[in-house]
């Protein structure tokens, strides 16, 4: 009989409830959270990255022939990636290549060893290799 009360009281106690809730809920939670984070993050150094390379773009304009315009371009990713303190300049990568009337700047930055890839173990994440192009017209306008 004690033991069936028992249960009783403990089936209708309430206390507690929103602590169990918390639990289920918590690990979603963060998950969430540090995926939002790390998305924010990816978003904000792809955009960077991409604004690297259409400056570079902009600056290989003023070469008068290819391997001006591409030391023109790489000078422009060394010094536009100093501008954008998360990026590192040793994770760079740039290419340049001429077509017939323009040139394309290709600059790919390796954020692997970022801290936003540090959690890509909780929450899913892009690509840690980060490419984006940028061309530009040659004379002619």
């Amino acid at each position: 009989m004690c033991r069936k009360q028992f249960f009783q009281k403990f089936g209708a106690d309430r206390t507690g409830t929103a602590l169990v809730e918390f639990a289920l809920v918590c690990p979603m939670l963060i998950m969430l959270v540090v995926g939002m984070l790390g998305w924010g993050a990816y978003f904000w150094m792809a955009h960077s990255v991409q604004q690297v390379a259409n400056d570079a773009a902009r600056a290989a304009v003023a070469g008068l022939n290819g391997a001006e315009r591409a030391s023109l371009a790489k000078a422009a990713v060394t010094e536009g990636m100093a501008d954008y303190s998360g990026l590192d300049g040793s994770l760079v990568k740039t290419t340049v290549t001429e077509r017939s009337d323009r040139t394309v700047v290709s600059v790919s930055y390796d954020a692997s060893k970022t801290v936003v890839f540090a959690f890509s173990k909780i929450a899913p994440m892009p690509s840690s290799m980060i490419t984006r192009q940028a061309s530009v017209r040659l004379g002619g306008y």
